[in-house]
């Protein structure tokens, strides 16, 4: 295993609530990493309780971690160790009450 897989895998392990981004939950440095912090948001998560990993600031992380999760874009969002998926994954999953379930943030009736 690679010293940047090492990482991953350790940040992964680690966190309860992980999100690579390019950028961090106060200055996302683009438009699907904004969106991921607003819905972790909308689903009641405070982001003090979300670790953020700025990818833009290791190219081996920002590699890695493609590899680590066999998922082509950033942002990814790791919940409790399981890969959950990118902003498109997230939007579906909270729209659909799974999300905030996920996270342990509310029930959806349905």
């Amino acid at each position: 295993m690679s010293d940047a897989q090492q990482r991953i895998e350790e940040l992964v392990k680690g966190n309860d609530v992980l999100l690579f981004m390019k950028g961090d939950a106060n200055f996302p440095m683009c438009g699907f990493s904004g969106r991921a912090v607003q819905i972790l948001k909308a689903c009641g998560v405070d982001p003090k309780n979300v670790k953020t990993v700025n990818v833009l600031d290791d190219d081996e992380i920002r590699q890695g971690i493609k590899d680590y999760s066999n998922w082509p874009t950033i942002p990814q969002l790791y919940v409790k160790g399981e890969f959950i998926g990118g902003s498109d994954i997230m939007m579906e999953m909270y729209q659909s009450g799974e999300l905030q379930q996920v996270l342990g943030t509310g029930s959806q009736a349905s």
